[in-house]
């Protein structure tokens, strides 16, 4: 017996797509099933201006399959000598849709990023004024906080006090990984969202360490404790539209994921939406999957929702996903769930 489940093309709300060979190889795995992307500015050096947001973009549409429509959706790398004038006018294009803050040392590529949020200031009144979101990096990078207490004492000393301080700044708290983080999206009624990944639904931090270190689990944020995991399941099944997709699938050649000093980053862009449906279907929440794969996102960006469809089907024999891309840097491992899914999507 066939199940299957129609929904709005979905879109991805947190994406990396690196540039040169690997760009060419991963695009088309995000491009099969989602209309648009917001596309992760920290590339070497990292996308700071305008221009450079322009000619990434364009970068990433040669590099687009044909037969293939994709939109990609660009944003800025906050330095501390960001142009609150250059991202207003990049905004007024319509080129640029969101501003990326990244605590300077928070991950993959972020020695650029904010040490003294004093000397950003200007750029987020600036943002409130015009109404560009930023998106966050929610974790602070200080050495005598615990990895796993990151994202819960940067909402507390950085998050909130800049949004209070403020006030109109639209943001969102990128792969959320905490029920620290869930509630406080909860607890605020206007200008907070939240994007959740497919692999911080499905891991812990148990599924890194138990039996040995699992490189390819290994992400930052890093997955918290099944507690969390819980919370995020229940805020990404709840149909709360502060919610939707993000999957920060971020793709690295197996050499460096397996390295004595691995890489972060799960790349899931090839089977998001297969390992989503699975995800709802065992909450009982399959009619909620539309608002937080296709719905939400597009709403707290103000745009309208993606054309097109996507099915999902369940079959009765297990999906078989490819175990890895092939780049001209070398091979990507595709996330592995740990158990078969049924769910195909078209």
């Amino acid at each position: 017996m066939t199940e299957t489940l129609t929904i709005p093309r979905p879109d991805d709300w947190h994406l990396h797509l690196r540039d040169g060979a690997m760009l060419q190889a991963v695009l088309p795995e995000t491009a099969r099933h989602f209309g648009r992307a917001i596309i992760m500015p920290n590339l070497v050096p990292p996308v700071v201006t305008g221009d450079q947001a322009a000619a990434y973009r364009d970068r990433i549409l040669a590099a687009l399959p044909e037969g293939m429509a994709f939109e990609p959706l660009m944003t800025l790398y906050l330095t501390e000598d960001t142009d609150p004038e250059d991202v207003a006018a990049a905004h007024a294009s319509g080129l640029v849709k969101a501003v990326k803050l990244y605590p300077a040392g928070a991950t993959t590529n972020s020695a650029s990023g904010v040490r003294d949020f004093e000397k950003v200031r200007p750029v987020l009144e600036k943002m409130a004024e015009i109404g560009l979101p930023l998106c966050t990096h929610g974790e602070v990078t200080d050495h005598d906080i615990d990895i796993f207490d990151r994202e819960a004492v940067f909402i507390d000393r950085v998050l909130d006090p800049i949004r209070k301080s403020t006030p109109g700044l639209r943001v969102v708290m990128e792969h959320i990984t905490t029920k620290n983080a869930a509630d406080y999206v909860a607890s605020q009624d206007k200008d907070l969202g939240a994007t959740i990944t497919t692999h911080h639904l499905i891991i812990n931090r148990n599924h890194i360490l138990v039996g040995g270190i699992k490189p390819h689990y290994y992400c930052l944020p890093v997955a918290k404790r099944e507690e969390h995991r819980l919370a995020l399941r229940a805020a990404a099944t709840s149909g709360d539209k502060r919610y939707f997709l993000g999957t920060d699938s971020a793709p690295h050649t197996d050499p460096n994921k397996e390295s004595a000093c691995g890489c972060a980053g799960c790349f899931t862009a090839t089977n998001t939406m297969s390992l989503l449906a699975h995800v709802f279907e065992e909450e009982g929440a399959l009619d909620k999957l539309a608002g937080f794969a296709s719905e939400h996102g597009p709403a707290f960006y103000g745009l309208p929702v993606s054309g097109g469809s996507l099915t999902l089907s369940k079959g009765d024999a297990p999906v078989k996903f490819p175990e890895k891309i092939e780049s001209g840097d070398g091979p990507v491992t595709v996330f592995d769930p740990g158990f078969d899914v049924y769910w195909r999507a078209e």
